[in-house]
């Protein structure tokens, strides 16, 4: 589920930086978010394998 939110998150971003500048400061928040998300990600498919 949380790869599946980066992916997205991480998709939205291209798209902000190829559309321009219009979108401004939420194109970062939303790499931010996607950064964030991968973390829990592995840190939570970590605890799951001990």
């Amino acid at each position: 589920m949380l790869w599946t939110i980066t992916v997205i998150l991480l998709v939205l971003w291209a798209l902000g930086l190829v559309s321009g500048s219009a979108i401004g400061g939420w194109v970062h928040i939303l790499l931010v978010l996607a950064v964030i998300s991968l973390i829990f990600a592995v840190m939570r498919r970590g605890t799951a394998a001990v």
